[in-house]
């Protein structure tokens, strides 16, 4: 995989001499897009100081875009037009894709995972057993973990360039309540909860409703139930309510969360799932 990498690099140095059509650049960027079409390799990963981005992966899908023609796909009455096709081998994979449902080339999906009505991008991953409920969108190069519910509408941002940006992480046994926006490389722990609604960017904080301190900003920590609130802050014209993420319950170690219960704790706070 090193030699693959390096010729990946002498690539992305020419970048600007590679032409579309050009079929031994294209050779050696699909055998890397392969890679992570077959789960092989992954766009980033969570290691024991934060989140690790293979940055010459990245460069390798934006070269695909480069080299790749346009071309029409016809499904029925439906016609689309795209420099990249569609996933296949579902059945083989043991995924399961409702109609209504697409992946991109050059995404991975885990055995068990549900595709309903939603859309999975270039480079994204998504854990075994993970439901991706309808019109939610798994953006290019989110990292999903599995036994995760990314709930109805739940928009998960996608980042490309520059290619050593963080992805969204969303980790293992996590709840993602309807319309929620997770974007700009942040990143949800282990099996927490974000209740319907919220907006964790990379630079949203994320604010503890016990103590009031904050404990971050767009990381949530493992094991954490939260709600969309809003902190004040005050500009030249008016004092306005600018979007927080605060943790109404930390989850003690091992808990999982029930979803009677946690209907109960976020209907509390004024939030559902």
């Amino acid at each position: 995989m090193a030699d693959l990498e390096d010729r990946i690099a002498d690539l992305w140095q020419r970048r600007g001499e590679i032409a579309p059509g050009d079929k031994a650049a294209k050779s050696v960027i699909r055998e890397a897009v392969d890679l992570l079409d077959g789960g092989q390799a992954r766009v980033a990963e969570v290691a024991e100081h934060g989140v690790v981005v293979h940055e010459w992966l990245k460069q390798a899908i934006l070269l695909l875009f480069r080299v790749s023609k346009m071309k029409g796909i016809e499904l029925g009455p439906f016609e689309y037009v795209d420099k990249i096709p569609l996933k296949t081998g579902f059945r083989k994979a043991g995924v399961r894709v409702v109609p209504g449902a697409s992946a991109r080339y050059g995404s991975f999906l885990e055995p068990g995972v549900v595709l309903m009505p939603s859309y999975v991008n270039i480079g994204a991953r998504v854990g075994a057993n993970t439901m991706v409920d309808t019109w939610a969108t798994v953006g290019s190069c989110a990292q999903i973990g599995a036994n995760v519910h990314l709930s109805g509408g739940v928009g998960i941002g996608g980042v490309l360039e520059p290619p050593q940006a963080a992805p969204v992480v969303i980790e293992d046994d996590c709840l993602i309540g309807s319309r929620c926006i997770v974007a700009e490389g942040a990143r949800v722990g282990r099996g927490s909860v974000l209740g319907a609604g919220c907006i964790l960017t990379g630079t949203v904080p994320v604010i503890d409703a016990q103590t009031g301190a904050e404990m971050g900003r767009g990381v949530v920590p493992a094991g954490s139930v939260c709600i969309l609130a809003t902190r004040p802050r005050r500009f030249a014209s008016h004092e306005y309510g600018l979007p927080c993420v605060l943790i109404v319950r930390h989850l003690a170690p091992g808990e999982r969360h029930e979803k009677g219960q946690l209907e109960a704790i976020l209907r509390e706070h004024g939030a559902t799932l």
